[in-house]
Order: structure tokens, then C-alpha cells, then sequence
């Protein structure tokens, strides 16, 4: 079975059992000499910087739920590519895992609540205090974006919250709510 290294939505427990029912969390991991950007699209995606480390969970990902993932994660609209990289397992050793990347490099703003569900998933999995309040920055900055939008054309889409590919639900688990 193949590994997969999530480092946004795909590191919530909850989410993960209902796309990938088959698959299990084997811990935590980090993608080395990358680091953690937001697309035009609004989704979380790696890009290489020598000086950074992505953290994240590694799952293995039974076979039967590969269609299940590439789907979510808009494989065959092109959100998405399928790349494998070397991770660093917690508590040592190295594997190579699939991690699923943007074809494009252009930046953006999170949808709205996406950030509170990738950060939710982090502090749950117990990520890096350091790792932690980068990802609150990264999400800070784009509220004060959203903000700034919101008065400005008078929408605000806080109250949605999609997933990688539009029409799938993205579920997030409260960081205060039970826990596996």
C-alpha cells in the first residue's frame, strides 16, 4: 500500500475515515526543504525552500481508497499532481510517500475556513508549537484579506467550507471535540 504525506486537509483524522475508510494513520512526519504556501485556489500546497520543513502525518493508503483520495484531491482536473518525495518519520527513519502538489506555484488567500480546519487538524495530531504558530500566521494574514474583501464587494463566504475539489465537502473536528 502506498504512503501519502498530508499536509493540510488530509491530516484530519474524522475526514480521512470517511474518504479513506481502509487506510491508517502511521504518524507524524515532515517534508523536508520545502515549505507551506497557500494556492491561487485557496489550498494548502508545498513548494521547495531549502531553509523550510513542512510537518504532517503520514497515512498508508490502501489501494481501494486511492480513487477515493485523487478525487478529492482533484487529480484529474489538474488541482493537483501526484509526487513522491522523501519524508522523515517521527521518532526516526526516512520513507518516500506520496505528497500530493499543485502543478502551479502562484500564491493566494485560504478559503474561508480552511486555516481553522488545517490548524485544528495540527494542534490534534500535536505538530510543532513553532509549526503551529506559522500556520496561525499564514492564516492571520488571510483573514485581514478576507476582511478587507468582505467590506469591500459585501460578501463573506465564512460559512462555507469546501474541500480541494468543488462539490466535496471538506469535514473538520473541533480541536475541543473528541478525539480518536
Amino acid at each position: 500500500m502506498p504512503l501519502h504525506f498530508a499536509y493540510g486537509s488530509n491530516m484530519n483524522r474524522e475526514a480521512m475515515a470517511g474518504r479513506c475508510p481502509q487506510s491508517k494513520a502511521l504518524g507524524l512526519a515532515r517534508l523536508p526543504r520545502h515549505r507551506l504556501v497557500i494556492m491561487r485556489e485557496g489550498y494548502a500546497n508545498v513548494v521547495r525552500d531549502p531553509r523550510q520543513t513542512v510537518y504532517g502525518v503520514l497515512w498508508d493508503i490502501a489501494l481501494a481508497d486511492m480513487r477515493a483520495l485523487d478525487h478529492y484531491e482533484g487529480v484529474s482536473q489538474g488541482l493537483y499532481r501526484k509526487v513522491m518525495q522523501p519524508v522523515l518519520r517521527e521518532g526516526g527513519g526516512s520513507a518516500r510517500a506520496l505528497v500530493y502538489m499543485s502543478k502551479s506555484a502562484a500564491g493566494g488567500h485560504p478559503k474561508a475556513g480552511y486555516m481553522q480546519g488545517l490548524l485544528a487538524a495540527a494542534q490534534d495530531w500535536g505538530l510543532p508549537e513553532a509549526y503551529l504558530c506559522q500556520l496561525q500566521m499564514l492564516g492571520a494574514g488571510s483573514r485581514l484579506s478576507a476582511i478587507k474583501s468582505a467590506s469591500v464587494d459585501g460578501s463573506n463566504d465564512s460559512d462555507r467550507v469546501d474541500g480541494p475539489v468543488k462539490g466535496v465537502r471538506a469535514r473538520y473536528s473541533s480541536p475541543l471535540g473528541p478525539r480518536d
